[in-house]
């Protein structure tokens, strides 16, 4: 394809330019090449130079395209040195996509560019600059599950009551303060009222106990970075030094001190510490891609300002933007402007396509969740049978993850083939997290939370009363956790019996601490862990069927370190700049154990996202997901459902003009996703807590263009005989139009629903409410055994999570719920 948009100033690269060596490996891309195909903003995008760039990216607008041509351009055009390119995403998937797209057009000189998550890009920093901040470079890092673990011991050292503080709660508190940068003691002055002053308590012994065991959480990743550039300068001049261009992704979706690390690298640090002697180095070369329209992550931390604000912010940026969809039929992506269209303040943008208008929208409003469901599966089914679509391309949206139940329950029953995306994902499952906490207790003894999990995992004799024996006597000694198990014998008031057990234990991890400093492969030492521990012969030898699957996912964990070990390239916290580009992949050295559990940790909640559907030959499966979790894929069928005010928009924003401008943004999200068919769904009555609950339509479905809805079933149709006798709760006489066999299906129907609802009554109020802890075992009338991972409240507001294993982790409302604790 000849070139369309003439570069002025730009010399030709011939293939004369190009050195004998560089085209043997591999041929550098032509100018017309890099630009093949581009549309005239996307091309602007591309080759930008000097100022900071904002590049509105619609929906569907090819961003992706634009950040990967424009990588490559700075590296084989303007002869960056890959090693001074910094590429952020959101995904450790996107980040693996784009690297693997760049190294398409410009070869392995692509490994030596940094293209991680915000995350992984601070660990690689804060591994290389530790001891400025006064910790070791070995740091375990750890998720939320940890963060609770913790958190819950620092409650019990404060002597809190956890119904009034509970840990998560204080956590998301702290959360916060972190994503605003605010240490435990600027936390402490800003609270307001006795429960943010405990809470900025239990904030500054976390963070001790944090220090304690050279651990960092995901909120300190970032902070600690940000903490690190502010107050050595030094460093932070040397980093500006190492990245000339950075490139930030989905920029709307940046919380305060994501922004406040761009700015660190890429502001005007001629304003900072002015006072201060010695060279600046000049902020890198910024372009920032992403679209308010699709901010939906306000509940993260996300702030939206940051993408409406980036011109206040740098006076002399530029902005481009793209409209040109190609991913949507006109008719979607009319709906989704005309939608998007009611917020306010927001940049003017039109989605626009030239692959015609396609079909129209399909809506439909069902009596009741279980209609809705049954035509959903019916249309699908529909579909499949004409050769319309395959099962992989239909995706089903709804609000919150609740409302899958009644789709796999109706899709069960039809046969329908289905994913459901959520739950507990791999990584979160107990047995995983066990042999995790193994491997961490290897590499960084001083991580007290790990170490105290494995302790008496599998049961070896240690009790409570032994634990505490340690901890007081470490903490008396001024030594860690470790330390004092190591020296236990002079712990006073420990049982012979107790000390026997924990001098076996101690050995144990010294042994498999051995093979790591020897440099033993990390699924060779984790298959080791699993065995002298004892913990695989638990549960190889037990008679629970829900351990054989815990076995098998060990058997998979295992296969993942194994193909980790067997990765040519560096693990994550290495820095690819050390890497030889031209190396060949046997030459590249090991991945350590430090390497695997920071991949492992940094593990986000969308790469566990499906991969596109299967190919042609497969029929693939309906995906179900939340809205949320859609954002950034598209289907070729897609069911956005529930639209009823109080379920889509979340009843929670109703109030709030914020929180409704995000959720219309949500909707916007949704409309985006479908590339040919979408269909718009709801209910009239819809069941809450366990009982029904009357919706009026979502004002998204007002905001639709009328002319553009296929409307094959209406609240005309069929519902006003239950808005006006259900939705008073009475029995008065229908007043509507029906007559004969359509009254008697009516009333026969109401009776029904009345019987049932009346039985279910007697039963709640028959049944005793279980009184449950986290590890207890249950049985569930539909689901069967599970264990009980939480609860939370007490007496008729008690609802427990519990892992029913292939059905995954179910919240229920233990008042209604008929589960029996075994």
């Amino acid at each position: 394809m000849s070139m369309q948009f003439p570069i002025p100033g730009l010399p030709s690269v011939e293939a004369a330019d190009v050195p004998p060596e560089q085209s043997q490996k591999r041929r550098r891309p032509s100018r017309d090449e890099l630009l093949e195909g581009l549309n005239e903003p996307q091309w602007r995008a591309v080759v930008h130079e000097g100022a900071p760039l904002l590049v509105v990216a619609g929906a569907g607008s090819g961003k992706t395209r634009v950040l990967t041509r424009r990588i490559a351009w700075l590296i084989s055009e303007r002869n960056a040195h890959p090693g001074s390119v910094l590429a952020i995403t959101f995904t450790n998937k996107a980040a693996a996509e784009m690297r693997e797209r760049v190294e398409e057009l410009v070869g392995g000189r692509a490994k030596i560019m940094w293209v991680s998550t915000f995350h992984s890009a601070c660990v690689r920093i804060l591994r290389k600059e530790s001891a400025n901040l006064g910790f070791k470079s070995n740091f375990t890092i750890y998720d939320a599950a940890d963060s609770k673990r913790l958190m819950t011991l620092v409650c019990r050292d404060l002597d809190l009551d956890v119904k009034r503080y509970q840990p998560r709660a204080i956590l998301n508190w702290i959360s916060n303060a972190k994503n605003e940068l605010q240490d435990a003691d600027e936390a402490a002055r800003d609270a307001e009222n006795d429960q943010e002053r405990t809470y900025a308590e239990a904030y500054k012994v976390y963070q001790d106990r944090l220090r304690q065991a050279n651990a960092l959480d995901f909120d300190d990743l970032l902070m600690m970075t940000v903490v690190l550039f502010r107050t050595f300068r030094e460093v932070r001049e040397n980093w500006r030094r190492r990245f000339r261009h950075v490139l930030v992704d989905e920029y709307q979706d940046t919380n305060h001190a994501q922004y406040a690390l761009i700015h660190e690298l890429c502001g005007n640090a001629m304003e900072d510490l002015p006072d201060e002697p010695g060279e600046r180095v000049p902020g890198a070369e910024l372009m920032v891609v992403g679209d308010a329209d699709q901010s939906i992550y306000a509940f993260r931390g996300a702030n939206i300002r940051n993408i409406m604000d980036f011109e206040q912010d740098f006076p002399n940026a530029e902005t481009v933007l793209l409209e040109q969809n190609y991913r949507s039929t006109q008719t979607i992506l009319t709906a989704a402007n005309s939608v998007i269209g009611n917020n306010q303040g927001r940049t003017p943008k039109r989605l626009w396509s030239d692959a015609g208008d396609g079909a129209k929208i399909v809506g439909y409003v069902g009596d009741d969740e279980r209609d809705e469901a049954r035509f959903v599966a019916e249309e699908i089914d529909k579909l499949t049978d004409e050769g319309e679509a395959r099962a992989g391309d239909v995706a089903v949206f709804y609000r919150t993850n609740a409302q899958s139940r009644v789709f796999e329950e109706v899709f069960i029953r039809v046969g329908m083939p289905y994913k459901v995306v959520g739950g507990v994902r791999f990584y979160e499952r107990k047995e995983v997290r066990d042999a995790l906490a193994y491997l961490r207790t290897l590499v960084n003894p001083a991580d007290q939370v790990s170490l105290r999990r494995i302790l008496n995992t599998p049961k070896r004799g240690i009790g409570d009363r032994a634990e505490a024996c340690v901890d007081a006597f470490a903490s008396r000694e001024r030594i860690t956790f470790w330390e004092g198990l190591q020296r236990a014998a002079e712990a006073p008031g420990i049982a012979s019996r107790s000390l026997n057990a924990i001098t076996a234990f101690v050995e144990i991890i010294e042994q498999l601490q051995q093979m790591v400093e020897a440099g033993e492969r990390v699924d060779v030492v984790l298959e080791q862990a699993l065995t002298t521990s004892g913990y695989l012969k638990e549960l190889e030898e037990s008679d629970d069927p829900q351990d054989e699957t815990r076995v098998e996912n060990l058997a998979e964990l295992v296969a993942v370190a194994r193909e980790f070990a067997d990765d040519p390239q560096l693990g994550p916290s290495a820095d690819p700049a050390d890497a030889d580009p031209d190396a060949e992949p046997g030459d590249a050295p090991a991945p350590g154990l430090i390497d695997f559990l920071e991949r492992v940790s940094l593990v986000a909640d969308s790469d566990q996202i499906p991969d596109a559907p299967e190919g042609e030959e497969a029929p693939g499966m309906v995906t179900m997901m939340t809205l949320h979790t859609a954002k950034g894929l598209e289907f070729p069928v897609v069911f956005l459902t529930g639209l009823e005010d109080g379920v889509f928009p979340h009843m929670r924003s109703l109030g709030d003009k914020p929180e409704l401008e995000e959720e219309r943004r949500l909707a916007y999200v949704g409309l985006t996703r479908a590339r040919q068919r979408l269909y718009v769904s709801r209910a009239i009555v819809r069941s809450a807590w366990g009982a029904p609950s009357h919706n009026p339509a979502s004002r998204f479905i007002d905001e639709l263009p009328v002319d553009l809805v296929d409307w094959r079933r209406t609240a005309a149709e069929q519902t006003s005989w239950v808005r006006q006798d259900l939705g008073r709760g009475s029995g008065a006489a229908y007043s509507g139009q029906l007559t004969g066999r359509g009254r008697q299906q009516m009333a026969s129907r109401f009776s029904s629903a009345t019987a049932s609802a009346d039985a279910s009554k007697k039963a709640m109020a028959a049944r005793d409410i279980p009184n449950l802890d986290p590890g207890d075992r249950v049985t569930h009338d539909t689901f069967g055994l599970g264990t009980v991972v939480s609860v939370e409240g007490v007496a008729e507001k008690a609802v427990a999570s519990i892992d029913f294993g292939a059905d995954g982790v179910k919240r229920l409302l233990l008042r209604y719920a008929p589960v029996e604790k075994l």
